[in-house]
């Protein structure tokens, strides 16, 4: 059934969602650990090459620039330094690579350090590959600054096609997941389906097993009114209220035993040519008397002759349910307009407006669910079931058309029903 193939894939949506949610935490977590795994090792390299620099300046004031060197290259090939006076001139230096030197030695002139900071920069070389460097400095006697940096372009473009790799994997785990997670919702609704085609088949057969007795009730009863010799006026009302009782629960029966096809796709739709302006008129004829005895203004707006294909029955008891609805929760006085709004994109457009004691915000979304009453207090003394909405709703449905409502509390209520113009 649709109901619960819908809630098979919202749990796998969700579940989904979750999963993915989690991938992404732990694609960003495990990024940032080994982005800080590498900064650390990398800087503490660096900061280490500038001390042994430092020392060697401090030692001697005028050291072995190839005893330097050696020392420096000790560290790595790809590590290079510059040494600037207070003026920032340039004193001595190992050249980075002369194609991403010039930037470089832009960064350095416009960088005012601290003592310790190392800095990651990327900036496209020469070649318009991007280069990614690392630099810290140090200051050493004579106020001379030594700038350390290094050529991470290649642990950084590492880092960065594993977190692709990571995000791949993620992905290809998200929809495993996704796959899992619709077979085990399947799974878990097996249970409820049973319990549901149970209750349903149950709702089916009391239904049926009820309108046999419902109809001898009502005959009984109309017999007995029938009896001149029952003279007393208040056995009579009783009579009357078991009459009025019997319609209650046959009308109950008949819904349910409606429900109880329509879950099963027994519900036939018999399609004919039907006139929509003749049988909107129609039913606010029908319905007119139940209007009057109320107080209640029904009238028909902009009602025009339109021909479509539809189940003249379904349609009509569409129609009727929204009409009678309006009636019920109009006060005295009010108006109920039933109204045809016209042709939109290929669908036949009508609605039933009314001004009564409309619906609060927070129970539109619900409004089409079975035995959802708004007011069950109000609805019950109405002789509402709360299943004559979720009824119109199921018909519009098998008619492939839309139904919706509007509501605005103590000022009325409009359902607007849209059909497909089939010829």
């Amino acid at each position: 059934m649709e109901m619960f193939g819908r809630s098979r894939r919202q749990l796998t949506l969700v579940y989904s969602l979750l999963m993915g949610l989690f991938l992404v935490a732990l694609i960003f977590f495990v990024h940032r650990i080994m982005e800080w795994a590498m900064f650390s090792e990398q800087a503490q390299e660096l900061l280490d090459a500038a001390d042994s620099i430092a020392e060697f300046r401090e030692r001697d004031r005028y050291p072995d620039p190839e005893a330097e060197s050696q020392s420096f290259m000790n560290y790595s090939d790809r590590l290079f330094f510059y040494v600037f006076d207070e003026d920032k001139r340039l004193l001595d230096f190992s050249r980075a690579s002369y194609k991403f030197e010039f930037f470089i030695l832009d960064h350095i002139r416009n960088w005012k350090p601290e003592e310790g900071d190392v800095q990651v920069f990327s900036r496209p070389n020469e070649g318009g590959r991007l280069t990614t460097i690392m630099i810290t400095a140090r200051t050493i006697n004579a106020g001379h600054t030594v700038f350390v940096g290094k050529d991470v372009t290649t642990m950084y473009s590492g880092l960065q096609k594993s977190t692709y790799a990571l995000v791949g994997v993620g992905l290809l785990a998200l929809g495993i997941v996704t796959a899992i997670a619709y077979y085990m919702a399947g799974r878990a609704i097996i249970p409820l389906r049973e319990a549901y085609e149970k209750q349903r088949q149950f709702a089916a057969d009391a239904s049926h097993e009820l309108r046999t007795p419902l109809s001898v009730v009502m005959s009984s009863a109309d017999v007995l009114l029938s009896d001149q010799s029952i003279k007393s006026p208040f056995l009579r009302q009783v009579i009357e209220d078991v009459k009025d009782e019997v319609k209650k629960m046959s009308k109950l029966v008949s819904d349910l035993l409606l429900v109880a096809r329509s879950d099963n796709n027994a519900l036939k739709m018999q399609w004919k040519k039907i006139n929509l302006g003749a049988l909107l008129n129609q039913n606010v004829r029908i319905m007119q008397p139940l209007a009057q005895k109320k107080n209640i203004n029904l009238v028909a707006e902009d009602i025009v002759d339109l021909e479509l294909s539809a189940d003249e029955q379904k349609l009509k008891q569409v129609i009727l349910i929204l009409v009678d609805n309006a009636i019920k929760y109009t006060p005295e006085g009010g108006t109920v307009v039933v109204r045809f709004d016209g042709r939109f994109e290929g669908m036949a457009r009508f609605s039933i407006m009314d001004t009564g004691i409309g619906i609060a915000p927070e129970d539109l979304d619900r409004v089409f669910e079975r035995f959802y009453r708004v007011d069950k207090a109000r609805a019950r003394a109405m002789g509402g079931n709360g299943l004559g909405l979720s009824i119109a709703h199921e018909m519009v449905r098998l008619h492939e058309g839309n139904i919706k409502v509007e509501s605005v509390v103590d000022q009325g209520t409009k359902f607007t029903v849209e059909i497909p113009i089939k010829k």
